[in-house]
């Protein structure tokens, strides 16, 4: 019996394009699913000291539903490490305006907080509406 752990190498990681769209679907849904593919988890050689994800779009955020009574209640906060510094936007607020944020929030807080992480988000892409740049990629469309 041969005891040795198999671990992925570079050169054998393939990455795909996928889109996803979150029209009329839970923020949260459409987050965890983004971050399942960015991380690499629905393939068979993941490794998750490696990056092994894939390429992510994800279209149409301003049309993801917040559920239950997140869009009244979740608030936003950030600080900027002074006296008095923090900052506060609510949900509701934060659709309105920019909801590619809100998106970005949530799948970044799914990653791994670590340079690791941060290498997998640079592989998202997220619009507000249906029009994006990487037709080029040819992406496929990731249902879930």
């Amino acid at each position: 019996m041969n005891n040795t752990t198999y671990s992925v190498k570079k050169s054998e990681i393939q990455r795909k394009w996928y889109i996803i769209d979150a029209a009329n679907k839970p923020l949260g849904r459409v987050a965890t699913e983004a971050a399942r593919l960015l991380a690499g988890k629905h393939k068979p050689i993941y490794t998750k000291n490696i990056d092994t994800g894939d390429y992510v779009i994800i279209l149409n955020c301003k049309d993801a539903k917040l559920t239950g009574n997140k869009l009244n209640q979740k608030m936003y906060r950030h600080h900027s490490g002074y006296i008095g510094g923090m900052k506060e936007i609510s949900a509701k607020d934060m659709m309105e305006n920019n909801p590619t944020k809100a998106m970005m929030l949530a799948i970044k807080g799914m990653l791994p907080h670590t340079s690791l992480g941060a290498q997998m988000l640079r592989k998202l892409r997220v619009y507000a509406d249906d029009k994006y740049e990487n037709q080029a990629q040819k992406p496929e469309i990731w249902n879930f």
